[in-house]
């Protein structure tokens, strides 16, 4: 996926996407599982990305988005129904990988800043577990948004048989908005994607909310996700 910044001009604006994500308050952190019926998980209200960049249906690929969040972490639970799986050969699970959106991924950009809208944070997850965060701003090059380290953690796991797979982010709060508490009502501009399958023409595209561009980096397009008691 390329990061097309040159594409966030003022003649490209558009109103902000419709879509809310309310993430539940939870009085404990927790291990990841990424297992829906986990009890953490099994009451919190869904919502679901199954169009494409552009609005257009995807078969086959509605994905499932869940959200908690405590002071210190915001969690988001996907779930991701697939076709055929396109992976890296070589996981790494215990360092970043950079370019991983590559291959198959579930994304989260999330940014605190209402006014600058084009600062906004990165976190990318595979079926594999392999994970990287970069700090997003229009005029910082890729090879240096990458580097940032967030602290975040993945979990993810594989069900051939249902051709699901699942997976969950635990992002620090201070690294989402290092000025201000997590309290009930706070709101963040976000959206969710996934990329799947090979490079174009045969890649889909998921997106929770269209961007009505060819990125997913199009901030005026973000819905929001707010965190509720």
């Amino acid at each position: 996926m390329k990061l097309i910044f040159a594409l966030l001009t003022a003649g490209s604006l558009m109103a902000d996407g419709p879509g809310k994500l309310e993430s539940k308050y939870t009085g404990s952190d927790f291990e990841l599982t990424a297992d829906p019926n986990h009890a953490v998980w099994k009451t919190v209200k869904p919502v679901y990305a199954y169009n494409d960049r552009y609005g257009k249906p995807v078969p086959g690929h509605r994905t499932e988005l869940r959200s908690r969040w405590t002071t210190e972490y915001l969690y988001i639970l996907y779930v991701c129904p697939y076709e055929k799986l396109y992976m890296k050969p070589d996981p790494k699970t215990g360092e970043e990988t950079n370019k991983l959106w590559d291959w198959d991924v579930a994304e989260a950009f999330i940014g605190s800043d209402f006014e600058n809208i084009n600062r906004y944070k990165e976190f990318q997850l595979s079926p594999q577990g392999e994970w990287v965060d970069l700090d997003i701003d229009r005029v910082t090059p890729v090879s240096q948004a990458w580097k940032w380290n967030s602290g975040f953690q993945v979990k993810a796991r594989i069900d051939e048989k249902k051709k699901i797979w699942y997976g969950e982010m635990k992002i620090p709060m201070k690294a989402l908005d290092a000025a201000k508490p997590a309290t009930a009502g706070k709101e963040f501009r976000c959206n969710l994607y996934r990329i799947q399958g090979p490079f174009e023409p045969q890649r889909k595209h998921i997106a929770w909310n269209p961007v009505n561009a060819e990125s997913y980096h199009t901030p005026e397009a973000f819905g929001r996700l707010v965190l509720v008691r």
